[in-house]
């Protein structure tokens, strides 16, 4: 089987920025999908690029990892306020559960959020 490569595209922090307090409708940046947390520097990055910016706004982070497998990570988000972590891997056949930080049903039992800050 032939994988093939699409292309990455580079966005600056002050394009997504611009983008965000543009739209009246968004109250929240949620960075998902793949592992953001295997791209730590950038998603710190940007958050900070919003503070600095005087955006407080909330960033939840879904991250399949537990809070013991990236403490080192949580410790240096809690500086940049109004931050939500969904931690936990998806289990096929799970039961869900209703998050309360959240405010949605969450795909495995095991799964949960919390605001650390």
């Amino acid at each position: 089987m032939r994988v093939s490569k699409l292309p990455t595209f580079d966005i600056k922090f002050s394009d997504i920025f611009d983008r965000y307090v543009s739209n009246i409708i968004t109250r929240a940046v949620i960075i998902g999908g793949l592992e953001p947390m295997l791209q730590f520097h950038e998603v710190y990055s940007l958050i900070y690029y919003f503070r600095k910016n005087n955006c407080p706004d909330d960033f939840v982070i879904y991250t399949g990892y537990y809070y013991h497998e990236i403490e080192q990570y949580i410790k240096k988000l809690q500086y940049l306020n109004n931050i939500i972590i969904k931690y936990g891997r998806y289990i096929p056949d799970s039961n869900p559960r209703f998050d309360n930080t959240l405010g949605i049903i969450l795909s495995s039992d095991n799964q949960y959020s919390e605001r650390i800050c």
